[in-house]
């Protein structure tokens, strides 16, 4: 079978990353995705790009069924045996951004505050967002300061304001919380 693909959106800077191939299953070359994308479900694709030795190549899906605990089963073509699985078990995978879901401008998520800075009523700036971890009961902001790592818990009750034009997040943190991370 002949593929045409446009050799442009192999560069990476004209894609994004949805997540990685996790492992096989069976032995007829069937791999898991997980993903890392959070809007996993609303993506359309025939062929993924794999990162391999910082190249990414393309990969064209034969069968593909996604589930809900954000992983997806597929076969690629030419990838039929758990052998020629291994060189793409543990790598990233790419989509091109002409493929990326479009999101509601009024859809502000958490994991939108990446990059914003963090100012604490009390003690003021206190840095720029690097990630946003979620957990169960809340998100987690992981901030660098000095070359340290803060981790500073996401909640109604302690964010006063998100200034989405400037990129802000306002605060009021607990006390005691940042003396842990300045002070030692």
């Amino acid at each position: 079978m002949v593929y045409q693909y446009n050799t442009e959106i192999m560069d990476i800077n004209n894609c994004f990353y949805i997540g990685y191939i996790s492992k096989t299953r069976g032995l007829k070359g069937e791999i898991q995705l997980f993903f890392e994308f959070e809007d996993y479900q609303d993506l359309e694709f025939d062929m993924i790009f794999i990162e391999i030795e910082k190249k990414l190549v393309p990969y064209f899906i034969s069968s593909m069924k996604v589930h809900q605990n954000q992983t997806a089963y597929m076969f690629l073509d030419d990838v039929d045996h758990i052998d020629k699985t291994k060189a793409i078990i543990r790598k990233k995978v790419y989509l091109p951004l002409d493929k990326m879901p479009e999101r509601d401008p009024e859809d502000f998520r958490m994991s939108d505050l990446k990059g914003y800075e963090v100012h604490d009523e009390e003690f003021g700036h206190i840095g720029q967002i690097q990630e946003i971890f979620e957990y169960p009961q809340h998100f987690v902001a992981s901030v660098m300061r000095n070359e340290k790592e803060i981790l500073l818990p996401l909640n109604e009750d302690l964010i006063l304001e998100i200034d989405v034009d400037n990129q802000e997040l306002f605060l009021e943190l607990p006390e005691g919380l940042l003396d842990m991370y300045i002070n030692e």
